[in-house]
């Protein structure tokens, strides 16, 4: 699948792995990996539906084999998905880095892009396809079955993985490096065009991003927890607040002029247009501060606590 004019990918990395990564001054370290080093122990497995007629499932595996192993990395299409942040980014502490496709697949034409499509079961149509095949025994239908096969291969998974937005890059061996045991794509920082940090990131790796992004010649930015929507957003350095639209981190149109997190339309958020005398007001109407003033609200939970017990029994 070819990309499309400025595309982005988005790829999530923890604080224990950012220094490598943004070690060389020229380049960004990419860890690329075969699908069988992968979490998900399911890799490359929705191909065909497996519980077909047995003289088929020999054909299938005479023809196919085992799948063949090629060095991919992952990105997500999207610098915003929380638990990406959560898993990739050991608990929010850590980074996203925005890549730019096109300028990727200049630099390594030889190395293929898809994203990945997430389903409950496999395509029946490589069903299809494989009967087809063990029935005519033409060479042109066993090659369209086996591209079939891979393509499905390196780009469905499980639906359960369906939050991570993915978009793989199958990397051509030529253009891998290796460090430590570890395969490496070494992309031109020209090919960065932001670098984000986490909203539980440490100092060292905020300055670490902010150098890194000044040299690339990219943006640097970082994400904010809002109290008004569940959407994380994003500031730069002096503050001005982005949010991820249509493919993009855009610059917000509406936001809060205190707490700079983007709106819908207004210039305040209902947070910040708390005033003294809201709460004043809220204070005196909340019942349960009646009953901590006379003492008795511990009280109160404890006989709530004994009904529900009651209840449940």
């Amino acid at each position: 699948m070819q990309p499309t004019e400025d595309s982005r990918l988005y790829k999530y990395v923890g604080p224990s792995y950012l220094g490598k990564v943004l070690a060389e001054r020229r380049s960004i370290s990419i860890r690329c990996s075969l699908p069988r080093e992968f979490s998900d122990p399911y890799e490359l497995f929705l191909t065909i539906r497996f519980d077909t007629e047995p003289e088929l499932l020999a054909y299938y595996a005479d023809l196919i084999g085992e799948i063949v192993q090629r060095p991919t990395t992952c990105f997500s299409r999207r610098p915003d998905v929380v638990p990406m942040w959560a898993h990739y980014a050991e608990g929010l502490r850590g980074a996203v880095l925005e890549l730019d496709e096109s300028r990727l697949s200049a630099v390594f034409p030889k190395s293929s892009f898809g994203d990945v499509e997430y389903r409950e079961k496999p395509d029946p149509r490589l069903n299809a396809m494989l009967e087809f095949a063990h029935g005519t025994q033409k060479f042109r239908h066993s090659r369209h079955l086996i591209l079939a096969v891979l393509g499905a291969a390196y780009f469905t998974k499980s639906a359960t993985w369906a939050y991570e937005l993915e978009r793989r890059m199958i990397v051509d061996t030529d253009d891998l490096v290796e460090r430590e045991g570890v395969q490496l794509l070494l992309a031109p920082t020209a090919c960065a065009t932001a670098m984000i940090a986490g909203p539980r990131a440490s100092e060292e790796t905020k300055a670490l991003l902010r150098a890194s992004a000044r040299a690339a010649g990219c943006g640097y930015f970082e994400m904010r927890i809002g109290r008004s929507s569940a959407t994380p957003y994003f500031v730069t350095v002096d503050g001005e607040p982005y949010r991820f639209s249509a493919g993009r981190l855009t610059a917000a149109e509406y936001y809060c002029e205190r707490c700079h997190e983007p709106l819908e339309s207004g210039e305040e958020c209902s947070w910040c247009r708390i005033t003294d005398s809201m709460r004043t007001e809220a204070s005196r109407d909340n019942p349960l501060r009646l009953l901590e003033d006379m003492g008795m609200l511990e009280g109160y939970f404890e006989s709530a606590r004994k009904i529900d017990d009651s209840l449940e029994s």
